[in-house]
């Protein structure tokens, strides 16, 4: 009998009945698009650490730690300081505006700051973005369900789209927020069990930086070996969890502000916390089996090979569970962008709330069908984040941040901003990074997005038109 196999199948079960048999609260599209804004600390908690605890951190963080040891930390404690910026600075102010204009996504306030265009253009690229976060979370359980029973690739993302897209279409926001209560609960579980053991196999803490053969950096956190390693990553990572839209929605279910910070604030510090335990995993997978060639097995294969029978079973649970949990995320962000930053604001405006949510639950199943197919060509989890984290960074820190705190700023900043940081972000990416291996497309992007909207902002009226004319 493969017991992982079964323990996720049972696992798998129950999460897709408790997401149907929470579709019975969603009464209306406010609760399946905003939980009603009723969600206390407790659930803006679970609801934010589900969304950010997937296949980059775990997965992803073990592969990177497989190659770069301890600083492989910065990937989700990035995640937690951009956190805080969200929960102290950001979240507050956008969450007010959504409670007094009834705003339920983040296109809503882009709209009502700079106008129709930009809603329109940051929207169609989240989009794209959101493909590539949800084909490595699917990819990061088809890894699993390969390592453990032989699944193809195909096979094991087509499972984890299936399961993840029922609960969430039933449920919307306000079923999720529940469902990952219990996901949490599980992943705390896996890891507690997963950590202590796989460690000691490894010959102890100590033997994690100073084992033979390890590559120099390794036991240090501040080591970077460039673009995409160790505390570089705080700029790839770190914009994308202050403007992410999905992170954007679901703070403004909370019930009140200080829910809001609270909720968050504790999913700064869980991540910070949290990413210690796929960071040793991947380290002892090192010291362990030095011959693993893809990052993306290194953290199932490691589990299964050097934990008891039971132990790694409740292990690849939890890693299965951080997996679909934060495909929701995804899919919250995916269907409720297309049902009413589309179908709501451009194709029918007098759509009832019971067409939206229709809607809103098609959108679910398609964005999960188009993460499928996309899973089955995307390399490696850590690429599929990256492009998603870089495309929010360079698109939306700026005119979000501008548009709360800067009053003159205007549509033109906004897509001054946007247009210059998605073509430096491409130039460097696609042609003059190999002018230094220190040159960061992100870092890079960010800077162009800042100084467009800045030189934009600071033209006289007339001569900024004169020039947009020309």
């Amino acid at each position: 009998m493969n017991l992982p196999l079964l323990l996720l199948a049972v696992y798998s079960a129950v999460v897709v009945a408790l997401g149907f048999w929470n579709a019975r609260l969603v009464r209306g599209s406010s609760d399946f698009f905003v939980a009603g804004r009723s969600l206390g600390p407790g659930l803006v908690f679970t609801s934010m650490i589900a969304a950010n605890i997937g296949a980059g951190a775990t997965v992803g963080v073990a592969g990177l730690a497989y190659r770069d040891g301890l600083s492989a930390w910065w990937w989700s404690g990035s995640a937690g300081l951009g956190s805080l910026v969200l929960a102290f600075w950001v979240g507050p102010r956008l969450w007010r505006l959504a409670r007094d204009r009834g705003f339920v996504t983040t296109g809503d306030f882009l709209e009502s700051r700079y106008g129709s265009t930009v809603r329109a253009v940051v929207t169609g690229l989240i989009w794209l973005g959101s493909l590539s976060i949800l084909a490595a979370q699917l990819l990061a359980g088809a890894t699993i369900l390969n390592v453990i029973a032989g699944v193809p690739r195909w096979a094991g993302s087509l499972i984890g789209g299936a399961i993840m897209t029922a609960y969430f279409a039933a449920g919307g926001l306000l079923g999720s927020a529940r469902v990952n209560t219990l996901q949490f609960a599980v992943m705390l579980l896996g890891f507690a069990v997963a950590v202590p053991g796989v460690v000691a196999a490894a010959g102890g803490a100590s033997a994690l930086g100073t084992a033979a053969g390890l590559p120099e950096g390794f036991g240090s956190i501040l080591h970077s070996s460039g673009p995409g390693s160790g505390w570089t990553l705080l700029l790839l990572v770190g914009p994308a969890f202050i403007v992410s839209p999905g992170l954007i929605q679901k703070s403004y279910g909370a019930a009140s502000e200080r829910a809001l910070r609270l909720g968050v604030s504790w999913n700064a510090v869980a991540l910070m916390a949290f990413t210690f335990a796929p960071v040793l995993l991947g380290m002892s997978a090192r010291v362990l089996e030095p011959g693993i060639t893809d990052a993306n097995a290194v953290l199932p294969q490691v589990l299964t090979h050097h934990l008891t029978p039971w132990l790694g079973a409740i292990a690849l649970a939890a890693i299965f569970s951080t997996e679909v949990d934060t495909c929701d995320a995804v899919l919250f962000m995916l269907s409720t962008s297309l049902s009413q930053d589309l179908y709501k604001r451009h194709l029918n405006p007098g759509a009832t709330d019971r067409q939206l949510l229709t809607v809103a639950r098609g959108a679910a199943v398609a964005g999960g069908a188009a993460g499928v197919v996309f899973s089955i060509y995307l390399p490696t989890v850590v690429e599929g984040l990256s492009i998603f984290y870089s495309l929010l960074g360079v698109t939306l820190l700026v005119p979000v941040v501008g548009g709360l705190f800067i009053a003159r700023a205007g549509s033109r900043e906004a897509l001054a901003s946007i247009a210059g940081g998605i073509v430096a972000w491409l130039a460097v990416r696609f042609w003059l990074r190999g002018l230094s291996p220190w040159m960061d497309p992100t870092f890079v992007g960010l800077l162009a997005a800042a100084l467009a909207f800045g030189v934009t902002l600071a033209m006289p009226r007339a001569q900024k038109s004169a020039r947009l004319a020309g």
